[in-house]
């Protein structure tokens, strides 16, 4: 694993059972909300992860339509094939899909951008694929600064293990600046891009799911073992405290920016 937000198989079924519902489940239905979907249309899901944005795409252009699941990481396809094998999932680099350009009425990307190798290049094929009056729609989390839950979290990291393992949490907020992102999307070729700030919220139900997602289910799988994981537990259930609501669940604002555009 590296710090490109590549996981192996088994960390992939940790962050769909503990991350999905945690942190992503609830932006598909924002992100779409953004396009004009119907039924017959074609969409690509770049990043699509578990494929929770990809379902929901499918359901909205329905049986006549396509939605395409596109992902680097071969864990993660496995997890999204088992639970829909009639989607077509795609493994293949953001900076060159496999798709034909013009082919298709939207793209999206959910919480995938701030990972890719060449940025600009990704959001390049992006806007190629896309048809004339075709949407795109990408998602990127808000930074830490608005994020009080994962802004302690990496505190706590920095000085459990260091500042290199601290950095790696960081990793997934590294776009959280509304002007950098639409200067990105312009200097990739996007057309009069948007950026909107939506408020979004993080709930695991206690800190030691929290703490096992974010080891087990992310990129320090394989720089914390067994006993350091538990060290941190204890500290985090000291430390992050704050976070926890009545019924024992951690609950805290977690905003992400979406992006959209529409192409000419």
């Amino acid at each position: 694993m590296t710090d490109s937000g590549q996981v192996d198989a088994s960390a992939a079924e940790v962050y769909d059972e503990l991350f999905l519902p945690a942190l992503f489940a609830g932006w598909p239905a924002r992100l779409l909300e953004t396009l004009e979907l119907a039924p017959g249309m074609r969409v690509a899901d770049v990043a699509c992860g578990t494929g929770v944005l990809t379902l929901a795409a499918a359901e909205a252009v329905g049986p006549t339509g396509a939605a395409l699941g596109i992902d680097l990481n071969p864990g993660m396809l496995a997890v999204a094939r088992r639970k829909a094998p009639a989607i077509e999932w795609i493994e293949a680099p953001a900076e060159d899909l496999p798709i034909e350009s013009a082919s298709c009425d939207a793209v999206v990307s959910q919480f995938g951008l701030m990972f890719f190798g060449d940025r600009r290049a990704a959001l390049r094929e992006m806007w190629r694929v896309l048809r004339p009056g075709g949407d795109l729609a990408v998602a990127v989390w808000d930074s830490l600064e608005r994020n009080p839950g994962y802004a302690a979290a990496t505190r706590l990291l920095d000085r459990t293990f260091g500042r290199e393992v601290g950095d790696q949490l960081r990793a997934p907020y590294a776009l959280g600046d509304a002007d950098a992102l639409r200067s990105l999307l312009v200097e990739a070729g996007v057309e009069r891009p948007e950026v909107a700030r939506r408020a979004g919220e993080a709930r695991f139900p206690s800190i030691r799911s929290w703490v096992q997602a974010d080891v087990r289910g992310w990129t320090l799988s394989d720089q914390i073992d067994d006993a350091q994981l538990e060290r941190l537990v204890a500290e985090a259930e000291d430390e992050l405290g704050f976070l926890v609501t009545s019924d024992g669940s951690v609950c805290f604002d977690h905003p992400a920016l979406i992006a959209t555009a529409r192409k000419p």
